[in-house]
């Protein structure tokens, strides 16, 4: 059996002050996939053995070898395995075939199965703050070892001598060099990701990545910015994420919380607010003054002859996510005002209104964006701030509102929102393959390798 290579991993990694932001929890098939095509991507084993046989400036020939070469390189096998408040080990096996003229003249075929130790601190990378692997204490342990060469006491030393010289220099900077490969896929992660043209979001580390028996976590303090350069704080730092630990084994997952979509929908509020003048709307009746004083009488006394309808929805305050399992809502607080459009004039104010509603929301993911799509909840208050129109009550427009607002302002709010919501951009994850779930506080992406 091919003994294992264990490359230890654990974070020394600083970030700003924790807030409820987003975390992630790397299991094995995201971390198996990604060290496994490091290694094949790189072609980094083969790139070592094409070089194996070339004069290199500082190395001295190895005594009794020459012409050396190296083929039929094993394509590595990896397996990981995680160390509860240690960090990752990584455990690859590989072979190889070296050929060459031996020291009594013959030509050489030795044939290895070996395994390359090393130990690989996970570090921040003082100049960028980035993630980083580094390398330790590479050794090579052989596994077995074939040859045409004759059996005896002078060729074994020879052949073990030989190995113990080649191999490490072959094989050990080919850990560095995947470690280089791998690292490039952080290399993206603390930029600012555009959200439409309002801002942007920015991935910062939070705190020292840990690991337990099944993944390593990583948290994050997203920083959201206005275009302006204003961070918009994450709100409600009591309502901590509660993880689910029902997962498959070895599975990854991304959980953003309420908190932050919150900040991340704070910088579309502006985009929310919108004046609707048209007459025909979905399935409404025709906007007029006419249609409105089904529900107002009053309106009909003033404008006897129908008026075309124009409406203006403010958001006042910021737009706020929250989710309880399996349901998440978007509320909205904010001003419906009512004119009566004139030929020639200023459109008449007929009244204000202060709503809050909600919406329902469905979520997705589209080319590594998440992806929001809306329907009207709940029309949850109305009240009067204004009226032209006399004193009336305001629950008499409820159903007029509600309607109003399913099949005029919802698609106003989808409109805005398909700009999508960025996701961290590290080690290639393709988020569209996740599987999204509604937990307390936090949607969940259970992420696929």
């Amino acid at each position: 059996m091919l003994q294992i290579l264990c490359l230890a991993l654990f974070g020394l990694l600083t970030g700003v002050q924790a807030d409820p932001g987003a975390l992630l929890r790397l299991g094995m098939d995201i971390m198996n996939h990604e060290v496994q095509r490091a290694m094949e991507e790189s072609h980094i084993l083969e790139k070592m053995a094409a070089e194996a046989g070339k004069k290199r400036p500082g190395v001295k020939p190895i005594k009794g070898l020459s012409n050396m070469k190296v083929k039929d390189v094993i394509t590595p096998v990896i397996t990981l395995n995680f160390v509860p408040g240690v960090g990752i080990f990584q455990c690859v096996a590989t072979g190889m075939t070296i050929t060459g003229k031996s020291f009594t003249g013959a030509n050489m075929e030795i044939i290895v199965v070996l395994n390359i130790t090393a130990t690989n601190r996970f570090l921040q990378d003082e100049e960028t703050g980035l993630p980083k692997f580094k390398s330790e204490g590479c050794e090579i342990t052989l596994v077995s070892v074939k040859t045409n060469l004759p059996s005896n006491k002078v060729i074994s030393k020879f052949l073990d001598s030989t190995l113990h010289k080649v191999l490490p220099g072959l094989m050990c900077p080919a850990i560095d060099a995947v470690l280089v490969y791998v690292n490039e896929r952080w290399a993206s992660l603390n930029q600012p990701m555009p959200v439409g043209h309002m801002g942007t979001v920015r991935y910062a580390l939070a705190s020292t990545p840990t690991t337990t028996a099944s993944h390593v976590q990583v948290d994050f303090s997203p920083l959201v910015q206005q275009q302006t350069g204003q961070t918009i704080p994450l709100t409600d730092p009591e309502e901590a994420l509660e993880l689910p630990e029902d997962y498959g084994e070895g599975s990854s997952q991304l959980f953003l919380s309420a908190a932050f979509l919150t900040a991340e929908l704070g910088l579309l509020q502006k985009s929310l607010d919108v004046k609707i003048q048209d007459k025909l709307i979905g399935a409404l009746p025709p906007q007029t003054t006419e249609t409105l004083a089904d529900f107002l009488p009053e309106v009909a006394e003033i404008y006897p002859k129908p008026k075309p309808l124009v409406t203006q929805i403010k958001i006042t305050k910021s737009p706020k996510v929250t989710m309880k399992s399996g349901k998440s809502l978007l509320h909205l607080h904010g001003t419906l005002e009512m004119f009566a459009a004139q030929r020639g004039k200023h459109p008449v104010s007929l009244f204000l209104l202060e709503v809050h509603f909600n919406q329902r929301i469905q979520y997705s993911v589209h080319e590594n964006r998440l992806q929001l799509a809306t329907s009207l909840d709940r029309l949850l208050s109305l009240s009067r701030g204004s009226s032209s129109v006399g004193n009336f009550n305001e629950k008499e427009l409820t159903d007029f509102i509600t309607d109003y607002l399913h099949e005029a302002y919802t698609p106003v709010v989808n409109d805005v929102l398909q700009v999508g919501l960025p996701l961290p951009d590290l080690l290639a994850i393709n988020y569209d393959l996740a599987e999204l779930d509604i937990a307390e506080n936090a949607l969940v992406l259970d992420l696929k390798a």
